[in-house]
């Protein structure tokens, strides 16, 4: 209480102008209506200064904390979008299996389903990698298409990758014939461009004309009779004159391969059993 009594001692004058500045200003305001608005409209703003104040420097303060919790959000959306994307590319392959049609000569075969992840169509000699390989039942010898045509065939296998000789390489010859007819020609790629090939020692006597399809001549344990390969564009005369020479527009987009069916020819056992004797 002493010290009490020393502090206002002290600074009496202080206290005693406050005293009466409060009391002038409680008189003042109070007594007239224009000066109430006015100081409550100063007050506001001061208020609102110092609430602003106070609101940028904790929002300063928590800026580690929100930097922290945005990480942990980006986080989840990552992980989020890389579920969506697996499980959209496993319902596409589910699809892309389901809705293809199938021949009728097909039916002995079955397939196994797999997706680029390499490949090449500016080379002289071009090849294909996928993501199935022997653990798959991926083996060398099995024929490759996509939804639109024929891709290539396999010939060299791992345990769970496989590498494809593409339609694009000289290396690559395919049999096949001008659909609605029994004569039947090699399909090889000229090395020209990645959309085109030419069907050679195509009988002379062969009907077509520009824009017929050519399909898979059947004569092989690879690929069945019947599966697109692409159209006419031209003919010229090969350097036997007892055959045609024709350019073919490929079906299959190789610029845009993505998801590739395998097949699997479940007689070639017996096949090749018969070929060896």
């Amino acid at each position: 209480m002493r010290n009490l009594f020393n502090f206002l001692l002290r600074y009496s004058p202080w206290v005693v102008f406050a005293f009466y500045a409060a009391v002038s200003c409680y008189l003042l305001y109070s007594a007239s209506p224009a000066q109430r608005h006015v100081y409550l409209t100063s007050a506001g703003i001061m208020a609102s200064t110092v609430y602003d104040g106070v609101r940028n420097v904790t929002s300063y303060f928590h800026l580690r904390e929100i930097n922290d919790d945005l990480h942990i959000r980006n986080s989840e959306l990552e992980d989020q979008i890389l579920s969506l994307r697996k499980q959209l590319k496993e319902t596409q392959e589910s699809v892309y299996a389901d809705t293809m049609t199938v021949p009728e000569i097909l039916h002995p075969f079955s397939f196994i389903i797999a997706s680029v992840t390499n490949n090449s169509i500016a080379h002289p000699y071009n090849y294909i990698t996928i993501n199935k390989g022997a653990l798959d039942g991926v083996e060398p010898e099995m024929g490759v298409v996509d939804q639109n045509g024929v891709v290539g065939v396999v010939n060299i296998t791992s345990d769970h990758h496989a590498r494809i000789i593409s339609l694009l390489n000289p290396d690559f010859r395919l049999s096949c014939k001008v659909k609605g007819s029994d004569a039947f020609g090699s399909l090889i790629w000229d090395g020209h461009n990645a959309g085109e090939a030419v069907l050679e020692e195509l009988p002379k006597h062969t009907e077509f004309e520009p824009g017929d399809t050519i399909i898979t001549s059947g004569y092989s344990a690879v690929f069945p009779e019947g599966i697109p390969v692409g159209s006419v564009i031209e003919s010229a005369r090969d350097s036997d004159d007892n055959f045609f020479r024709l350019r073919i527009k490929l079906f299959t987009d190789f610029t845009r391969l993505s998801t590739v069916r395998l097949i699997k020819n479940n007689d070639i056992d017996d096949i090749r059993q018969v070929e060896q004797q």
